[in-house]
């Protein structure tokens, strides 16, 4: 008898369900398993998702092309990749345009369609799912499509990456007009901003300083506002030569939020003074930092989320050194400034075409648009996505810890709320911040995606065959 066939729908093609539908293939073929792969998304692009999307080759990736492959067992496809897009030798050290990472995203998830031609099939549908569920069969899930329809499948995997911007900053004053940008990287969403007119950022982060390379112009100044006004810090423009005399020594074991930051503190600054460069002292504990998540307790979680975030933030999530030379030069010649302030209210002008804005501290600006910088709502509940709605008011998932992302199993399966069966429904990356914190980037969201895969080939198949 002929094996029958497993389905898996992947919702979300940004790189998360690129990556996750790829490696699917890849397991497919592998284990010699037949299976169908539906990718849903309502963008006509896949692989690009928000992130990747822009077409301003001054968006650079934050990370060197060396640490950006797709493949956790192959660390240099995409520096190959991009040699043979040049036609010379890549120098793995330099930030590519991030709307070529898109690309290359695209051609990963190409080569695993080609290499499981007669084993899986991959099929990209264009629509939006709006509720996921578990069927009658506890081994099935249901999922309703935009339009109305219903599709049935073996498992899913949510991999619905950067969610809304959070909004909860908003004054009323500003929500409805026409001079506000919700949502800086949808589709076009700074083409009709005036040539002529001062801009707020607010945020100060990493798309801020995208969204004020894009901005920063002679005859406008684009002003940024956050609580605390720190912006991301550069990487360093060569690496260190050399090695530090003592290693730092390990991640302490146990230990409080003031005992955690003290020792980050110390090692960065051990590090200054043996190595010149603080930023590896911040590297070394990339693989560290769920642990370290993990051992906090729930209040320090939140005084963590409350203060410290945005000081660890500027110094683990860097920019490019292009980009850093670029907004130096905007601050320098008064085209960009950065303070920290919070917005407090905002009245439109009489001709709709300008706002004035009130800030914290005690300044009033107008400008003729306002744009959200604050990057994606961390907390579940404050989400309005209709996907998200749907699994937490059915009960099939539950917000993480400290209310971030959705709560998972080590393996990534949504739990459910008490006394509900858990569905089969899985997920990746930035909803499981909340158990795991460090799982928003590619070299994350890579490895999760091979171990996904393997687990829900298992899982399926072991299924069926009962």
């Amino acid at each position: 008898m002929a094996e029958e066939t497993a389905r898996v729908v992947v919702v979300g093609a940004g790189a998360a369900g690129t990556l996750v539908s790829a490696r699917l293939l890849d397991s497919a073929v592998r284990a010699g398993r037949r299976i169908s792969v539906d990718l849903i998304d309502p963008a006509r692009c896949t692989g690009r998702g928000l992130a990747y999307a822009t077409a301003d080759p001054r968006h650079l990736l934050n990370v060197p092309a060396g640490r950006m492959s797709a493949l956790p067992a192959d660390g240099d496809d995409f520096v190959r990749w991009l040699s043979r897009r040049a036609g010379r030798p890549f120098d793995p050290g330099a930030y590519v345009p991030r709307g070529i990472y898109g690309s290359y995203l695209v051609d990963v998830l190409r080569r695993s369609v080609d290499a499981a031609e007669g084993i899986a099939t991959l099929h990209r549908r264009c629509t939006r799912v709006v509720a996921v569920g578990g069927t009658a069969d506890a081994d099935r899930v249901r999922l309703r499509l935009r339009e109305g329809g219903t599709l049935d499948a073996d498992a899913a995997v949510c991999a619905l990456g950067n969610l809304a911007p959070g909004r909860g900053w908003v004054p009323e004053g500003l929500w409805r007009s026409p001079c506000f940008v919700d949502d800086p990287w949808h589709p076009g969403a700074l083409d009709g901003i005036a040539g002529d007119r001062d801009v707020l950022l607010v945020g100060t982060g990493l798309t801020m300083c995208d969204v004020a390379r894009t901005l920063c112009a002679p005859g406008r100044t684009v002003h940024a506002v956050s609580r605390q006004g720190l912006v991301p810090l550069p990487h360093a423009v060569a690496a260190p030569v050399g090695a530090p005399a003592v290693a730092p020594g390990p991640v302490p074991a146990h230990g409080d939020l003031a005992q955690m930051r003290r020792e980050v503190l110390r090692r960065a600054a051990q590090y200054r003074r043996q190595h010149g460069d603080w930023r590896p002292a911040i590297d070394e504990l990339r693989p560290h930092v769920t642990e370290m998540w993990q051992r906090l307790s729930s209040a320090d979680r939140e005084r963590f989320l409350a203060g410290t975030l945005r000081e660890w933030e500027v110094s683990r999530h860097r920019l490019a050194p292009a980009t850093d030379r670029a907004l130096t030069e905007s601050l320098r010649s008064e085209r960009l400034t950065v303070r920290a302030a919070e917005v407090i209210a905002a009245r439109a002008g009489e001709n709709g075409r300008s706002v004035t804005v009130n800030l914290s501290d005690g300044r009033s600006i107008t400008v003729g648009t306002v744009v959200n910088c604050v990057g994606t709502e961390g907390r579940t509940r404050e989400l309005a996505d209709p996907l998200v709605r749907s699994l937490l008011d059915s009960g099939t998932a539950v917000p993480g810890p400290q209310g971030l992302g959705l709560d998972t199993t080590a393996e990534g399966r949504l739990v459910p709320a008490a006394g509900r069966p858990a569905a089969p429904v899985w997920t990746l990356g930035q909803l499981r911040r909340g158990n795991l914190w460090e799982t928003t980037a590619v070299p994350e969201i890579r490895v999760q995606a091979v171990e996904l895969a393997d687990v829900i080939l298992d899982r399926v198949h072991a299924s069926l065959s009962v």
